[in-house]
């Protein structure tokens, strides 16, 4: 389960579209890196406590990568000490205001994210990039669909895709005619076709790496949904080179989502894949309440593996045989133990949480035992 098995599933194949490789701090983006995951912080940038808790939170869950607003002077300084302790690369998120640009680079910011269209004359351009230079700084361009620049407007008479390709390269013009290319681009709508279409788009008219997002996706559920169905056709196509799923939500849960979509397209592992049935009047056990607390209990394992739990015996056997660990429901309280796709033994159900997360956690460190042996070989 941990190998993806392409050479043997042909149809499971997904070919990466080949990009430039850029470095967001010690995270690679682009190449044949793997795509990396970003979310933002919510928090005010000035409340350093809350922002480095929650940068901390989401590193915790997975985040490889982590937006901070820096919408003034203040949070400027705030970045400072944030940075410090962040265990995960900061992207600054900057808008209008070049001098932020240049703060957030000498504030030790690993990436700035900025429209070159809108943060003034060439000049302010010019010394917002010396100073990424400077720093060992890349940018990201973020074009989006709700701040397209007043001339395509006029010339296309609403946001469209092509709108935002040409945006989107007239800003990589910018940063190229200064001789910069340590670059990744974004072109985010709200309408999953437009976005899809820019992506599409952008990804024929440039090898510079792609940060994908939905923008303003919406709530948990229907971000998530908007943000899979978008996200997951492109990757599928193999365009995307880090990810960023936008919800009304805490930042963990675009991070867990982020990490979903790559998961159930086999680009990323991190985690137990829990492969569970809905649930039935067929069910030997409550599946659903257990899914929701293995789901907690298990959230402190990294490692990749999978775990299925199954109500009854018409489809438990055959998911277990393709999972590290499985649970089947049987009759008279108990149901069936799995182990390395074979049956090992029963196990009662009022016992069987705290039997599975114990089976679950040895199969991690056996699964890492074996890594570092074939590293070491």
């Amino acid at each position: 389960m941990h190998d993806t098995l392409h050479s043997i599933r042909p149809w499971r194949q997904i070919d990466r579209r080949k990009s430039r490789r850029i470095m967001v701090g010690d995270v690679p983006v682009g190449g044949d890196a793997p795509i990396s995951v970003q979310t933002m912080t919510n928090t005010l940038t000035t409340d350093v406590p809350a922002t480095i808790a929650q940068v901390q939170a989401a590193a915790e869950a997975g985040a490889d990568i982590v937006r901070v607003s820096v919408p003034d002077e203040a949070s400027s300084k705030a970045l400072r000490e944030i940075v410090r302790e962040s265990p995960v690369p900061l992207v600054a998120d900057i808008h209008f205001h070049y001098r932020r640009g240049i703060e957030a680079a000498e504030a030790g910011a690993a990436c700035l994210r900025i429209n070159p269209g809108n943060i003034g004359s060439p000049d302010r351009v010019k010394e917002v990039i010396q100073a990424a230079r400077d720093h060992q700084c890349s940018i990201r361009i973020g074009v989006n669909a709700g701040s397209l620049e007043k001339h395509l407007l006029e010339k296309y008479g609403e946001p469209t895709p092509d709108a935002m390709i040409e945006s989107g390269l007239d800003h990589i013009r910018i940063l190229q005619d200064n001789d910069f290319h340590e670059f990744k681009i974004s072109c985010k709508a709200s309408d999953v076709f437009m976005a899809a279409a820019a992506y599409q788009g952008l990804a024929e008219a440039t090898d510079a790496p792609i940060h994908l997002g939905i923008t303003e996706a919406g709530g948990l559920t229907s971000g998530t949904i908007k943000s899979a169905i978008g996200l997951g056709n492109l990757l599928w196509m193999g365009i995307g080179d880090t990810v960023r799923v936008s919800l009304s939500a805490d930042p963990v849960e675009e991070v867990k989502v982020g990490y979903e979509i790559l998961k159930s397209l086999g680009l990323r592992h991190r985690g137990v894949n829990i492969i569970s049935c809905p649930s039935c009047a067929r069910q030997g056990f409550d599946v659903i309440k257990t899914v929701e607390k293995l789901e907690t209990r298990l959230e402190h394992i990294k490692t990749p593996m999978s775990l299925s739990i199954i109500g009854c015996v018409v489809n438990g056997p055959g998911e277990a045989l393709m999972t590290d660990v499985g649970f089947t429901g049987g009759g008279n309280g108990s149901g069936m133990v799995y182990l390395a796709g074979k049956q090992s033994h029963k196990m009662s159900n009022d016992q069987m949480i705290d039997h599975i997360v114990e089976q679950v956690e040895k199969r991690a460190a056996e699964i890492e035992a074996e890594g570092a042996q074939a590293a070491a070989e």
